[in-house]
């Protein structure tokens, strides 16, 4: 939404023990400060550390709350015999029915296993207690099994390499191969603030931002996640597999020599870190990748811009973290030599093009979006409606004998 009401907090006057003494201890002399140099503040802010995360808590109960405990199948059952067929919603399982089997067909794995996966996917769909997930996570397995087996796709039947077209690409776009510039220089600290959003942040903030969209948003948000960041991955790796292209990697390593599919992979500037911590596991994995040649389109572009537009479009209030986080994971990725920037905004524009064709039309209008009722108008609980005013807590704090600690 455009605009959302601020939290407000419990009075925390009638704190007491050791940590309400120490938050008044931290909170005294930093009021005073920002008191003296009329820094514009937000009238609700809570007084007390806990109250950050009632609104979580608060809406995590709620999500718990609605979920689907039940093991009868039947219910599962009644719903698809009352679900209506039409080609825009039966074409996407089509795709991904098309990928999977593929997938299954080329994967060199005993046939008992093969068999397995359908079996085991097939009963989690129709447990209501796991369907709930499973339904909605349907696009990122298609494009996790894609991804995986694209490692047995005979060699003889995948298209020709691209080494020099990326680079060429990106000259005469840019100006200049950008990415190539910024691994001129580096050092141990750089390296470490590339690796957390490449190597850490990457992992971890799709699950994230899943659990806020559950918890925190409109009701249908958690499934637009699904599809939307499901598909993108699904699309992105099968536009490498037919435009399989070098990463800057291969052209430090190789020049611009032709590559083939028997090559391993590199880690690229990640091989650092493996220094750092003295291991190999960057080095083992990048290795054995199953897609070496896929630097277009980014993929670690294309997650975080769609994480990035769905915080932006269900929380705004914090754009500005949400894409200083994508101009900090386009640079590691650089620096990192795994991406040219065309890779970068490749997956950028593939991912806008995902999160508006797969949006709702309740979600269309970001004023208009409803979010869940009983735990306050926009979604979460409003604590109570008393505003803090610094004037006020500065007082009370003086008055406490408290506010003279520091």
């Amino acid at each position: 939404m455009s605009s959302r009401p601020p939290i407000s907090p419990r009075s925390s006057s009638g704190g007491s023990g050791p940590s309400a003494s120490v938050t008044r201890m931290i909170l005294s002399p930093l009021l005073r400060v920002l008191r003296k140099l009329n820094i514009p503040l937000p009238t609700h802010i809570p007084t007390s550390p806990s109250h950050l995360l009632t609104p979580f808590v608060l809406a995590l109960t709620a999500a718990l709350q609605r979920l689907d405990l039940s093991v009868d199948p039947r219910q599962t059952l009644a719903k698809l015999s009352k679900h209506r067929w039409t080609i825009s919603n039966t074409f996407p399982l089509a795709f991904m029915a098309v990928c999977a089997l593929f997938s299954l067909y080329i994967m060199v794995v005993p046939f008992a296993f093969k068999l397995a996966l359908p079996l085991l996917y097939a009963t989690a769909l129709l447990v209501p207690a796991t369907s709930q997930f499973f339904l909605p996570a349907t696009p990122v397995f298609a494009w996790l099994i894609t991804f995986f087996t694209a490692r047995f796709i005979p060699s003889a039947h995948r298209p020709t390499i691209h080494v020099a077209l990326l680079p060429a690409l990106e000259s005469v776009l840019y100006g200049a191969n950008i990415s190539d510039l910024q691994t001129r220089y580096t050092n141990p600290i750089l390296d470490v603030i590339a690796w957390l959003p490449y190597g850490v942040l990457h992992f971890a903030l799709p699950f994230l931002v899943a659990i806020i969209l559950w918890t925190l948003g409109p009701r249908g948000s958690i499934q637009y996640w699904g599809r939307a960041f499901g598909f993108m991955n699904l699309l992105g790796v099968l536009t490498q597999l037919v435009l399989p292209c070098a990463a800057p990697w291969y052209e430090i390593i190789h020049g611009l020599t032709p590559a083939n599919y028997a090559m391993p992979g590199s880690p690229g500037g990640l091989l650092r870190i493996d220094r750092v911590f003295h291991s190999s596991g960057y080095a083992n994995t990048f290795g054995a990748a199953p897609l070496v040649f896929g630097a277009f389109p980014s993929l670690h572009s294309g997650c975080a811009v769609m994480e990035a537009l769905f915080l932006s479009h269900f929380f705004p209030q914090l754009k500005a973290l949400y894409w200083s986080y994508v101009g900090v994971l386009w640079w590691a990725t650089m620096y990192l030599s795994h991406h040219y920037l065309i890779d970068l905004t490749g997956g950028a524009s593939l991912s806008v093009l995902i999160f508006y064709l797969f949006m709702p039309e309740t979600f269309k209008d970001s004023d208009q979006i409803q979010f869940e009722s009983g735990r306050g108008e926009e979604g979460y609980e409003m604590v109570n409606e008393t505003e803090l005013d610094l004037d006020e807590e500065i007082r009370k704090l003086e008055e406490s004998g408290e506010g003279e600690c520091v």
